[in-house]
């Protein structure tokens, strides 16, 4: 396992460990490896997200794709009994 020696503001690790003090992590190396993960997690959802868009926008849907979806919508609506 790497090891990743950084440096923060005292007021970031005071509020770090406020957060080990108050039970949400158990440790200052906690709190970092469980930010570090979730900018990870946010970076690749962001890239995939961005890759979506941009299929759709090189191969934009026909008007029979939208519109086979907008009918289908409109039947499942109508077939409700409220």
């Amino acid at each position: 396992m790497a090891q990743l020696v950084t440096r923060v503001e005292d007021e970031l690790a005071a509020a770090v460990d406020q957060l080990v003090d108050a039970g949400i992590v158990a440790s200052r190396s906690e709190a970092v490896r469980l930010g570090l993960e979730r900018l990870v997690d946010r970076f690749r959802r962001d890239e995939i997200g961005a890759q979506i868009a941009r299929g759709y926008r090189d191969q934009p849907q026909s008007d029979a794709e939208i519109g086979w979806a907008d009918e289908s919508s409109v039947r499942m609506i109508a077939e409700e009994p409220w």
